[in-house]
């Protein structure tokens, strides 16, 4: 599933339910929401942190965390450059952007969702020739 230099984070933080903050968040490591974020989530550091949001959370703003999982309801793109997965009340407004996804029956995306590719696209490129119709 991950590579050993990218398993997520455990988490080692939690917002609760009934908190609401106005403003950024920047962590690093493992961080669960079930309130309400107004602002941008960002995992700083040299590791890739994860993002839980459960069905209680709220976000309005730009998540952008290497390792997240959505069952809650985001206003804001979502930047994940590892991993993100779509829970079954995962409801999310605006472009998300991923490098594996994993969506669950239920979810609804209203935006672009945008793949980060490989740095080395065009070796994956492979060109047909027609055949020679030799008779």
């Amino acid at each position: 599933m991950f590579k050993s230099s990218n398993k997520p984070s455990p988490i080692d933080s939690l917002i609760g339910a009934g908190t609401t903050i106005h403003g950024d968040i920047n962590f690093t490591g493992g961080l669960r929401i079930d309130g309400t974020i107004k602002g941008n989530i960002k995992a700083v550091g040299d590791k890739p942190g994860t993002l839980v949001l459960s069905e209680l959370a709220k976000i309005e703003g730009e998540i952008e965390v290497g390792h997240v999982v959505v069952n809650g309801t985001v206003a804001g793109p979502v930047r994940a450059s590892e991993y993100l997965e779509l829970m079954p009340k995962a409801r999310v407004t605006g472009d998300v952007t991923y490098k594996t996804i994993e969506i669950h029956v239920g979810a609804i995306v209203m935006g672009r969702m945008v793949h980060i590719g490989e740095s080395r696209v065009s070796d994956k490129i492979i060109e047909f020739k027609p055949a020679n119709n030799a008779q």
